[in-house]
Protein backbone atom coordinates (compact mmCIF):
# COMPACT_ATOMS: atom_id res chain seq x y z
CA UNK A 1 0.00 0.00 0.00
CA UNK A 2 1.32 3.17 -0.98
CA UNK A 3 1.83 6.18 0.68
CA UNK A 4 -0.77 8.38 -1.11
CA UNK A 5 -3.65 6.12 0.90
CA UNK A 6 -3.15 7.93 4.12
CA UNK A 7 -5.29 10.55 1.64
CA UNK A 8 -8.90 9.11 2.40
CA UNK A 9 -7.45 7.25 5.58
CA UNK A 10 -5.92 4.29 6.87
CA UNK A 11 -6.23 0.62 8.04
CA UNK A 12 -5.83 -0.30 11.48
CA UNK A 13 -5.32 -3.74 12.83
CA UNK A 14 -7.86 -3.90 15.41
CA UNK A 15 -7.60 -6.31 18.68
CA UNK A 16 -9.58 -8.98 16.98
CA UNK A 17 -7.06 -9.66 14.33
CA UNK A 18 -8.47 -8.30 11.27
CA UNK A 19 -7.75 -4.79 9.62
CA UNK A 20 -10.67 -1.66 9.39
CA UNK A 21 -10.45 1.49 7.68
CA UNK A 22 -10.06 4.50 9.63
CA UNK A 23 -11.22 7.42 7.44
CA UNK A 24 -9.06 10.96 7.30
CA UNK A 25 -9.92 14.30 8.12
CA UNK A 26 -13.23 15.30 5.48
CA UNK A 27 -13.64 16.44 2.97
CA UNK A 28 -10.19 16.24 1.51
CA UNK A 29 -8.48 19.79 1.01
CA UNK A 30 -6.29 18.35 -2.10
CA UNK A 31 -8.18 17.17 -5.00
CA UNK A 32 -7.17 17.86 -7.61
CA UNK A 33 -9.35 19.26 -10.71
CA UNK A 34 -7.07 21.87 -12.63
CA UNK A 35 -6.31 18.84 -15.32
CA UNK A 36 -7.80 19.21 -18.67
CA UNK A 37 -9.73 15.76 -17.90
CA UNK A 38 -10.92 16.48 -14.81
CA UNK A 39 -12.17 19.98 -15.84
CA UNK A 40 -13.81 18.74 -19.07
CA UNK A 41 -16.07 15.84 -17.00
CA UNK A 42 -17.00 18.93 -14.89
CA UNK A 43 -17.57 21.12 -17.36
CA UNK A 44 -19.76 18.40 -19.37
CA UNK A 45 -21.82 17.31 -16.27
CA UNK A 46 -22.88 20.92 -15.67
CA UNK A 47 -24.19 21.28 -19.08
CA UNK A 48 -25.99 18.27 -19.26
CA UNK A 49 -27.37 18.82 -15.96
CA UNK A 50 -28.48 22.36 -17.28
CA UNK A 51 -30.25 21.00 -20.61
CA UNK A 52 -32.17 18.26 -18.49
CA UNK A 53 -33.70 21.53 -16.28
CA UNK A 54 -34.14 22.98 -19.54
CA UNK A 55 -36.02 20.26 -20.95
CA UNK A 56 -38.15 19.29 -18.23
CA UNK A 57 -39.22 23.26 -17.80
CA UNK A 58 -41.00 22.35 -21.33
CA UNK A 59 -43.24 19.65 -19.20
CA UNK A 60 -46.64 19.98 -19.00
CA UNK A 61 -46.34 18.75 -15.78
CA UNK A 62 -43.21 17.35 -13.82
CA UNK A 63 -44.91 14.26 -12.68
CA UNK A 64 -44.91 13.15 -16.38
CA UNK A 65 -41.62 12.15 -16.06
CA UNK A 66 -40.19 12.34 -12.44
CA UNK A 67 -42.46 9.66 -11.03
CA UNK A 68 -41.67 7.17 -13.96
CA UNK A 69 -37.83 7.93 -12.96
CA UNK A 70 -38.19 7.71 -9.31
CA UNK A 71 -39.63 4.06 -9.72
CA UNK A 72 -36.65 2.81 -12.06
CA UNK A 73 -34.01 4.90 -9.94
CA UNK A 74 -35.74 2.15 -6.89
CA UNK A 75 -36.01 -0.79 -9.08
CA UNK A 76 -32.20 -0.59 -10.52
CA UNK A 77 -30.75 0.48 -6.70
CA UNK A 78 -32.64 -2.21 -5.24
CA UNK A 79 -31.00 -4.43 -8.13
CA UNK A 80 -27.45 -3.46 -7.25
CA UNK A 81 -27.96 -4.87 -3.66
CA UNK A 82 -28.80 -8.45 -5.67
CA UNK A 83 -32.84 -7.45 -5.64
CA UNK A 84 -34.92 -9.41 -8.13
CA UNK A 85 -38.13 -7.14 -8.91
CA UNK A 86 -38.18 -5.55 -12.40
CA UNK A 87 -39.89 -2.89 -13.06
CA UNK A 88 -42.60 -3.91 -14.41
CA UNK A 89 -43.68 -6.16 -11.64
CA UNK A 90 -43.42 -2.32 -9.12
CA UNK A 91 -45.45 -1.44 -11.92
CA UNK A 92 -48.09 -4.35 -12.11
CA UNK A 93 -48.30 -4.67 -8.15
CA UNK A 94 -48.79 -1.07 -7.72
CA UNK A 95 -51.80 -2.17 -10.38
CA UNK A 96 -52.98 -4.85 -8.73
CA UNK A 97 -52.51 -4.53 -5.11
CA UNK A 98 -53.99 -8.15 -4.84
CA UNK A 99 -54.19 -9.22 -0.95
CA UNK A 100 -51.62 -12.07 -0.48
CA UNK A 101 -49.96 -11.25 -3.54
CA UNK A 102 -46.87 -9.37 -1.96
CA UNK A 103 -43.43 -10.47 -3.00
CA UNK A 104 -40.47 -8.98 -0.34
CA UNK A 105 -38.20 -7.74 -3.23
CA UNK A 106 -41.07 -5.62 -4.55
CA UNK A 107 -42.17 -4.72 -0.90
CA UNK A 108 -38.09 -3.63 -0.65
CA UNK A 109 -38.87 -1.60 -4.19
CA UNK A 110 -41.57 0.07 -2.65
CA UNK A 111 -39.58 1.07 0.44
CA UNK A 112 -36.97 2.94 -1.34
CA UNK A 113 -39.98 4.64 -3.29
CA UNK A 114 -41.15 5.98 0.04
CA UNK A 115 -38.22 6.61 1.19
CA UNK A 116 -37.14 9.08 -1.65
CA UNK A 117 -39.96 10.84 -1.51
CA UNK A 118 -40.04 11.40 2.50
CA UNK A 119 -36.05 12.31 1.98
CA UNK A 120 -37.57 14.85 -0.99
CA UNK A 121 -40.31 16.55 1.51
CA UNK A 122 -37.82 16.53 4.38
CA UNK A 123 -35.14 18.18 2.85
CA UNK A 124 -36.99 21.47 2.18
CA UNK A 125 -38.16 21.29 6.04
CA UNK A 126 -34.60 20.76 7.82
CA UNK A 127 -31.01 20.61 7.22
CA UNK A 128 -29.95 17.63 5.77
CA UNK A 129 -28.83 15.98 9.07
CA UNK A 130 -28.11 12.33 10.57
CA UNK A 131 -31.20 12.90 12.42
CA UNK A 132 -33.23 12.78 8.95
CA UNK A 133 -30.41 10.17 6.93
CA UNK A 134 -31.81 8.01 10.04
CA UNK A 135 -35.66 8.40 9.55
CA UNK A 136 -34.97 7.96 6.11
CA UNK A 137 -32.92 4.68 6.68
CA UNK A 138 -36.46 3.64 9.11
CA UNK A 139 -38.29 4.15 6.02
CA UNK A 140 -36.30 2.46 3.86
CA UNK A 141 -35.78 -0.92 5.63
CA UNK A 142 -39.60 -1.24 6.95
CA UNK A 143 -40.53 -4.48 7.00
CA UNK A 144 -37.66 -5.93 4.82
CA UNK A 145 -36.06 -9.34 4.99
CA UNK A 146 -32.88 -9.55 6.98
CA UNK A 147 -33.61 -11.22 10.59
CA UNK A 148 -31.57 -9.27 13.12
CA UNK A 149 -30.82 -7.25 10.70
CA UNK A 150 -34.05 -6.01 9.80
CA UNK A 151 -35.04 -5.30 13.57
CA UNK A 152 -32.27 -1.89 13.34
CA UNK A 153 -34.02 0.33 11.05
CA UNK A 154 -33.14 4.09 11.28
CA UNK A 155 -30.20 3.50 13.87
CA UNK A 156 -26.34 3.70 13.15
CA UNK A 157 -24.88 0.43 13.73
CA UNK A 158 -23.13 -0.51 17.14
CA UNK A 159 -20.76 -3.42 16.06
CA UNK A 160 -18.39 -4.21 13.17
CA UNK A 161 -20.14 -4.75 9.82
CA UNK A 162 -17.89 -5.76 6.66
CA UNK A 163 -18.69 -6.08 3.03
CA UNK A 164 -17.95 -9.18 1.20
CA UNK A 165 -16.31 -12.56 2.88
CA UNK A 166 -17.57 -14.56 5.66
CA UNK A 167 -16.36 -12.28 8.26
CA UNK A 168 -13.95 -9.52 8.53
CA UNK A 169 -11.10 -11.17 8.61
CA UNK A 170 -11.97 -12.67 4.85
CA UNK A 171 -13.88 -9.48 3.49
CA UNK A 172 -13.35 -6.74 0.77
CA UNK A 173 -13.71 -3.85 3.10
CA UNK A 174 -13.82 -3.58 6.90
CA UNK A 175 -15.25 -0.39 7.50
CA UNK A 176 -14.68 1.64 10.61
CA UNK A 177 -14.87 0.38 14.34
CA UNK A 178 -17.73 1.54 16.03
CA UNK A 179 -16.24 4.66 17.65
CA UNK A 180 -14.27 5.77 14.55
CA UNK A 181 -17.81 5.41 12.77
CA UNK A 182 -19.40 8.17 15.47
CA UNK A 183 -16.51 10.24 14.84
CA UNK A 184 -16.63 9.90 11.38
CA UNK A 185 -20.22 10.78 10.74
CA UNK A 186 -20.11 13.78 13.08
CA UNK A 187 -17.12 15.09 10.41
CA UNK A 188 -19.24 14.15 7.26
CA UNK A 189 -22.43 15.89 8.89
CA UNK A 190 -20.59 19.09 9.43
CA UNK A 191 -19.16 18.70 5.75
CA UNK A 192 -22.43 18.84 4.30
CA UNK A 193 -23.48 22.24 5.95
CA UNK A 194 -20.40 23.62 5.15
CA UNK A 195 -20.96 26.43 1.80
CA UNK A 196 -17.71 27.16 -0.70
CA UNK A 197 -15.04 25.13 -1.49
CA UNK A 198 -15.64 22.59 -4.14
CA UNK A 199 -17.97 23.03 -6.85
CA UNK A 200 -21.74 21.14 -5.91
CA UNK A 201 -21.23 18.31 -7.77
CA UNK A 202 -17.86 17.53 -6.43
CA UNK A 203 -19.35 17.43 -3.42
CA UNK A 204 -22.21 15.76 -3.65
CA UNK A 205 -19.41 12.86 -5.59
CA UNK A 206 -17.56 13.05 -2.35
CA UNK A 207 -20.26 12.96 0.05
CA UNK A 208 -21.56 9.84 -1.56
CA UNK A 209 -17.68 8.34 -1.21
CA UNK A 210 -17.49 8.98 1.84
CA UNK A 211 -20.83 7.94 2.94
CA UNK A 212 -20.42 4.54 1.53
CA UNK A 213 -16.99 4.29 2.81
CA UNK A 214 -18.31 4.99 6.73
CA UNK A 215 -20.90 2.75 6.39
CA UNK A 216 -22.91 3.34 9.12
CA UNK A 217 -26.11 1.06 8.76
CA UNK A 218 -25.96 -2.65 9.35
CA UNK A 219 -27.50 -3.12 5.95
CA UNK A 220 -28.90 -0.85 3.45
CA UNK A 221 -25.94 1.60 3.08
CA UNK A 222 -25.74 1.34 -0.90
CA UNK A 223 -29.29 2.53 -1.29
CA UNK A 224 -28.85 5.00 1.89
CA UNK A 225 -26.22 6.32 0.03
CA UNK A 226 -27.41 6.67 -3.70
CA UNK A 227 -30.49 8.61 -2.04
CA UNK A 228 -28.09 10.95 -0.92
CA UNK A 229 -26.97 11.72 -4.00
CA UNK A 230 -30.69 12.95 -4.80
CA UNK A 231 -31.34 14.71 -1.76
CA UNK A 232 -27.95 16.69 -1.62
CA UNK A 233 -28.66 17.87 -5.79
CA UNK A 234 -31.82 19.18 -4.76
CA UNK A 235 -30.86 20.58 -1.11
CA UNK A 236 -27.71 22.22 -3.03
CA UNK A 237 -30.19 23.62 -5.27
CA UNK A 238 -28.41 21.82 -8.23
CA UNK A 239 -31.35 20.53 -9.30
CA UNK A 240 -34.94 22.26 -8.43
CA UNK A 241 -37.15 18.76 -8.70
CA UNK A 242 -35.67 15.36 -8.35
CA UNK A 243 -34.94 14.69 -12.33
CA UNK A 244 -31.43 12.75 -12.45
CA UNK A 245 -31.25 9.26 -10.80
CA UNK A 246 -27.42 7.72 -11.25
CA UNK A 247 -27.93 4.13 -10.46
CA UNK A 248 -28.69 3.17 -13.78
CA UNK A 249 -25.03 4.04 -14.95
CA UNK A 250 -23.82 2.34 -11.24
CA UNK A 251 -25.80 -0.96 -12.43
CA UNK A 252 -24.36 -1.04 -15.97
CA UNK A 253 -20.70 -0.42 -14.50
CA UNK A 254 -20.91 -2.18 -11.38
CA UNK A 255 -18.16 -3.67 -11.00
CA UNK A 256 -16.05 -0.19 -12.00
CA UNK A 257 -18.79 1.49 -8.92
CA UNK A 258 -16.93 -0.59 -6.27
CA UNK A 259 -13.74 -0.78 -7.93
CA UNK A 260 -13.56 3.23 -7.64
CA UNK A 261 -15.25 3.41 -4.02
CA UNK A 262 -12.25 1.12 -2.87
CA UNK A 263 -9.66 2.21 -4.75
CA UNK A 264 -10.25 6.00 -2.51
CA UNK A 265 -10.10 3.96 0.72
CA UNK A 266 -6.96 1.76 -0.49
CA UNK A 267 -4.90 4.47 -2.93
CA UNK A 268 -6.92 7.31 -1.93
CA UNK A 269 -7.89 8.09 -5.65
CA UNK A 270 -10.51 10.43 -5.20
CA UNK A 271 -9.85 11.73 -8.49
CA UNK A 272 -10.61 8.50 -10.40
CA UNK A 273 -13.84 7.91 -8.13
CA UNK A 274 -14.79 11.91 -9.21
CA UNK A 275 -14.11 11.14 -13.27
CA UNK A 276 -15.97 8.13 -12.85
CA UNK A 277 -19.39 10.03 -10.96
CA UNK A 278 -18.95 13.21 -12.96
CA UNK A 279 -18.95 10.94 -16.34
CA UNK A 280 -22.22 9.11 -14.91
CA UNK A 281 -23.79 12.68 -13.99
CA UNK A 282 -23.47 13.50 -17.23
CA UNK A 283 -24.53 10.55 -19.23
CA UNK A 284 -27.19 10.20 -17.23
CA UNK A 285 -28.44 13.54 -17.70
CA UNK A 286 -27.96 13.50 -21.43
CA UNK A 287 -30.31 10.26 -21.69
CA UNK A 288 -33.02 11.77 -19.32
CA UNK A 289 -32.94 15.26 -21.59
CA UNK A 290 -33.98 13.17 -24.39
CA UNK A 291 -36.14 10.93 -22.72
CA UNK A 292 -38.37 14.18 -21.67
CA UNK A 293 -38.45 15.90 -25.00
CA UNK A 294 -39.86 12.42 -26.31
CA UNK A 295 -42.41 12.67 -23.51
CA UNK A 296 -43.81 15.75 -24.47
CA UNK A 297 -43.72 14.70 -28.54
CA UNK A 298 -45.45 12.03 -27.08
CA UNK A 299 -48.57 13.15 -25.08
CA UNK A 300 -48.47 15.65 -28.50
CA UNK A 301 -49.31 12.71 -30.48
CA UNK A 302 -51.38 10.76 -28.76
CA UNK A 303 -53.84 13.69 -27.37
CA UNK A 304 -54.20 14.23 -30.87
CA UNK A 305 -55.21 10.52 -32.08
CA UNK A 306 -57.63 10.26 -28.99
CA UNK A 307 -59.30 13.36 -30.51
CA UNK A 308 -59.46 12.01 -33.41
CA UNK A 309 -60.35 8.71 -33.19
CA UNK A 310 -61.93 8.61 -30.03
CA UNK A 311 -64.09 11.63 -30.69
CA UNK A 312 -67.43 10.36 -28.19
CA UNK A 313 -65.25 9.84 -25.39
CA UNK A 314 -62.26 12.25 -26.01
CA UNK A 315 -62.71 14.06 -22.81
CA UNK A 316 -62.43 11.48 -20.76
CA UNK A 317 -59.64 9.62 -22.46
CA UNK A 318 -57.51 12.71 -22.49
CA UNK A 319 -58.18 12.94 -18.70
CA UNK A 320 -56.87 9.30 -18.23
CA UNK A 321 -53.91 9.92 -20.82
CA UNK A 322 -52.49 12.45 -18.25
CA UNK A 323 -53.18 9.72 -15.49
CA UNK A 324 -51.47 7.02 -17.49
CA UNK A 325 -48.30 9.19 -17.45
CA UNK A 326 -48.33 8.44 -13.13
CA UNK A 327 -49.93 5.17 -13.58
CA UNK A 328 -48.75 3.67 -16.70
CA UNK A 329 -50.11 -0.13 -15.60
CA UNK A 330 -53.60 0.40 -15.16
CA UNK A 331 -56.32 -1.95 -13.87
CA UNK A 332 -60.30 -1.49 -14.10
CA UNK A 333 -60.47 -0.63 -10.44
CA UNK A 334 -57.86 1.76 -11.17
CA UNK A 335 -59.81 3.51 -14.03
CA UNK A 336 -62.58 3.77 -12.07
CA UNK A 337 -60.59 5.63 -9.67
CA UNK A 338 -59.12 7.92 -12.14
CA UNK A 339 -61.69 8.71 -13.90
CA UNK A 340 -64.43 8.35 -11.82
CA UNK A 341 -66.43 5.70 -14.00
CA UNK A 342 -68.87 2.88 -13.22
CA UNK A 343 -67.23 -0.43 -13.87
CA UNK A 344 -68.79 -0.77 -17.32
CA UNK A 345 -67.53 2.14 -17.96
CA UNK A 346 -64.33 2.47 -17.62
CA UNK A 347 -64.22 -1.21 -19.04
CA UNK A 348 -65.12 0.55 -22.14
CA UNK A 349 -62.82 3.46 -22.02
CA UNK A 350 -60.20 1.02 -21.58
CA UNK A 351 -61.29 -0.77 -24.74
CA UNK A 352 -61.62 2.06 -27.03
CA UNK A 353 -58.13 3.24 -25.82
CA UNK A 354 -56.84 -0.17 -26.63
CA UNK A 355 -57.98 0.23 -29.97
CA UNK A 356 -55.96 3.49 -29.89
CA UNK A 357 -52.83 1.39 -29.62
CA UNK A 358 -52.61 3.35 -26.26
CA UNK A 359 -53.30 0.48 -24.16
CA UNK A 360 -52.14 -3.36 -24.42
CA UNK A 361 -53.28 -6.04 -22.15
CA UNK A 362 -50.54 -7.95 -20.29
CA UNK A 363 -51.71 -10.85 -18.66
CA UNK A 364 -53.84 -12.46 -20.86
CA UNK A 365 -56.41 -13.89 -18.12
CA UNK A 366 -60.17 -12.92 -18.35
CA UNK A 367 -59.71 -12.08 -14.62
CA UNK A 368 -57.78 -9.92 -12.59
CA UNK A 369 -56.55 -8.10 -15.99
CA UNK A 370 -54.08 -5.27 -16.24
CA UNK A 371 -52.88 -3.04 -19.14
CA UNK A 372 -49.54 -0.81 -19.75
CA UNK A 373 -49.11 2.08 -21.14
CA UNK A 374 -47.05 0.91 -23.76
CA UNK A 375 -45.81 3.96 -26.00
CA UNK A 376 -44.80 5.59 -23.03
CA UNK A 377 -42.95 2.92 -21.34
CA UNK A 378 -41.23 2.01 -24.32
CA UNK A 379 -39.50 5.30 -23.69
CA UNK A 380 -38.21 3.61 -20.44
CA UNK A 381 -37.40 0.37 -22.14
CA UNK A 382 -34.35 0.20 -24.09
CA UNK A 383 -32.30 -1.43 -21.03
CA UNK A 384 -35.09 -3.92 -20.56
CA UNK A 385 -38.53 -3.21 -18.50
CA UNK A 386 -37.55 -6.73 -17.17
CA UNK A 387 -34.38 -6.78 -16.59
Amino acid sequence: MDASSTRAGRYVRQPEGFDAFVPAPYPPVDIQLVDNRMLELLTRADRELGRLVGAAEILPNPDLFVLMYVRREAVLSSQIEGTQASLMDVLEYEAARRAGDRRVDVDEVSNYVAALRLGLRRVKELPLSLRLIREIHERLMKGVRGGEIAKTPGEFRRSQNWVGGASPATARYVPPPVHEMERALDVFEKALHEEGGYPLLVRVGLAHAQFETIHPFLDGNGRMGRLLVTFLLCRYGVLSEPLLYLSIYFKEHRQEYYDRLQAVRDRGDWEGWLAFFLEGVAVVAAEATSTARRIVTLREELRERITAQLTRRSGTALRLLDRLFKEPVVSVKSVERLVEYSQPAAGALIQAMEGAGILAELTGRQRGRVWEFRPYLRLFGERGLRQ
